[in-house]
């Protein structure tokens, strides 16, 4: 049976885009094969801002053929063909896709429990497809198509490459140019291009293997800058600081829980004097071993233990991008133990500390979740309700408006997950705070209460950035690698107009080094417009010329990375504008 698919005129303009850019995926794919034939289809499915298609074909795509593919596109449009669905037996479909030699198609039905399959159909083309879509191609108008990348079959860099092409598609011609717009700017902000030319990371995949970063001395200071302005902010609220081992037995990751749910995202283990080790995915189980190296009284409670950890997990060639999905990553990790009664205080605590350091890192504009109990789920109802409660109100209570994410909690606790939104309008997931009774309960942690009795502790994961490394993507992306001055690796540079000042320049250097600014000087002999040229590229916030005048005067000339020019300072003037900035976080 063939169904004609059909709107409803009260569609939401959401769910219009979203079956607009599905249906846009299967007319490029229809473009593809029409123009490559022999072209293999894997998936296509709608993505956030777009769409994309895997293929394998043996024709190697290039910027090229995708206004190739664009133009053909327009002519299947302009053909105004109805989206029909139609029902099949898992046998048909099999047979329908292998005698089209769609291989990847016949994989993906094998595995599907259901026994009855849908296509889509329009015009010549048919695809397998859960849907939805639009009713025709003639409502695709506005649309463009991006790039091309590579990808793997299911994502396992040991099956088929495959290429991917990006597009996107909008209803009006007025929201594409923006979206391209906010395109170019995110392309100018990129990190995997401002890193290395900023000189603060590296990656070495031939040398060292994929998805491990190099950090350079400036992307060192930078990390060091935010990890002492954490530490500060963290001491004051009482947090403890701990050091947790990189490797462990798979024992404790078996005692854990890990090593059953979250193996394949795991480093294989190494065999250590006949005992298998593992790297370390997370921090919590060195936390947990910490809490009950020793009996705890009820007194003691809230204990806070923090670390910068770093961790390993396995993530697949295929995903790994950039500070985003890397092999070894450091979090801001926390792991707050408590009991029952306290936990509303401490969670207002922690979503407190959590607006007051993205703020000072320049982020307003946040997007809250709070996931509640999902059917499987540890621990007893009633411990749920009060975690849940306690969420709720410590958010009230903040000021935070929040949505519920009914039955996304995690199978330990429920948690509340915080996105910021960056210059661009990106969402950004940073901060989690979980609340987990089942951790405690595998290790056996408990604390003594007043009446000599072991009570299992609540513990609350919380990590205020998330991954150290992501968030200084965000950082250089928020910024285009021109940071505030505190968090400036380089926060002034000395630039002499002749050799004759170089003295002088090393005097004031040193004397701006002792006041615990970060400085450097160029004291090259190029001339000065090339030397104000190149510290301005490498987003230096301070450029501060010294020649002739400057030096008689026992000043310096003062100019921002932007070109505005200050005029001339003395050294004690200047040192009072840098501190200050620096001082305000600004």
């Amino acid at each position: 049976m063939e169904e004609t698919v059909t709107l409803s005129k009260d569609i939401s303009k959401e769910e219009l885009l979203h079956r607009m850019r599905h249906s846009c995926a299967h007319v490029m794919a229809q473009a593809v094969q029409s123009l490559y034939p022999g072209t293999h289809l894997t998936i296509g499915p709608p993505i956030e801002d777009g769409f994309y298609y895997d293929f394998d074909s043996s024709h190697r795509f290039t910027p090229e053929d995708l206004e190739k593919i664009e133009q053909k596109m327009k002519e299947i449009i302009e053909g105004n063909h109805a989206f029909k669905c139609s029902w099949h037996t898992k046998e048909e479909a099999k047979r329908f896709f292998e005698e089209r030699g769609e291989k990847y198609k016949v994989e993906i039905i094998s595995e599907l429990p259901e026994e009855k399959i849908s296509y889509y159909h329009h015009d010549n083309f048919t695809d397998l497809c859960e849907g939805p879509h639009i009713d025709t191609t003639k409502r695709i108008k506005h649309f463009k198509l991006l790039k091309i990348a590579g990808s793997y079959w299911r994502g396992d860099e040991h099956r088929e490459r495959l290429q991917r092409i990006y597009g996107t598609v909008w209803p009006t011609q007025e929201e594409l140019e923006k979206y391209l717009h906010h395109l170019e700017e995110a392309k100018k902000r990129d990190h995997r291009e401002l890193g290395p030319r900023l000189d603060l990371f590296s990656f070495q995949p031939d040398s060292a293997g994929a998805g491990i970063i190099y950090w350079h001395p400036k992307g060192t200071v930078l990390r060091e800058v935010i990890e002492n302005y954490l530490k500060e902010t963290l001491k004051k609220r009482n947090y403890l600081f701990v050091t947790t081992p990189h490797v462990a037995r798979v024992d404790l990751w078996k005692t854990s829980g890990h090593w059953d749910y979250y193996r394949e995202n795991m480093f294989p283990p190494m065999e250590v004097e006949h005992q298998p080790y593992v790297l370390k995915p997370m921090n919590c189980p060195g936390h947990i071993l910490i809490f009950k190296s020793k009996i705890r009284s009820y007194k003691e409670l809230p204990i806070r233990f923090a670390e910068f950890g770093t961790v390993y997990r396995f993530e697949r060639s295929g995903v790994m991008h950039g500070l985003l999905r890397v092999r070894g990553f450091t979090q801001d990790d926390a792991h707050l133990f408590c009991r029952m009664d306290q936990l509303e205080a401490e969670i207002m605590q922690v979503l407190q500390l959590t607006l007051e350091v993205l703020k000072t890192f320049g982020f307003n504009a946040f997007d809250v979740k709070l996931s509640t109990r999902p059917e499987k789920f540890t621990g007893t109802n009633e411990n749920w309700d009060s975690a849940q409660a306690a969420l709720k109100t410590a958010l009230l209570n903040v000021g935070l408006p929040y949505q519920i994410d009914p039955g996304e909690g995690v199978f330990y606790g429920p948690k509340i997950d915080l996105k910021i939104k960056d210059c661009l309008n990106r969402q950004w997931q940073c901060s989690t705070i979980q609340v987990d009774f089942n951790l405690p309960q595998k290790f056996d942690a408990t604390y003594r209460d007043s009446n000599s009795k072991d009570i299992p502790c609540v513990m609350i994961h919380r990590a205020l950035l998330g991954s150290l490394d992501r968030f200084i993507r965000i950082l250089i992306e928020q910024y285009a690698g021109l940071f505030p001055l505190w968090l400036a690796p380089v926060q002034a540079i000395l630039l002499s107009i002749t050799e004759g000042q170089n003295a002088y320049i090393q005097t004031i250097a040193e004397k701006l080094k002792k006041e615990n600014l970060r400085i450097e000087t160029d004291l090259r002999s190029e001339k000065i417009g090339y030397k104000i040229r190149e510290a301005s590229m490498q987003k230096i916030p301070y450029l501060l010329i010294v020649g002739e005048k400057e030096e008689k005067n026992q000043t310096l000339s003062v100019r921002k990375q932007s070109g505005e020019n200050l005029g001339s300072y003395s050294l004690e003037n200047l040192l009072s504008l840098l501190q200050q900035e620096v001082l305000e976080k600004r």
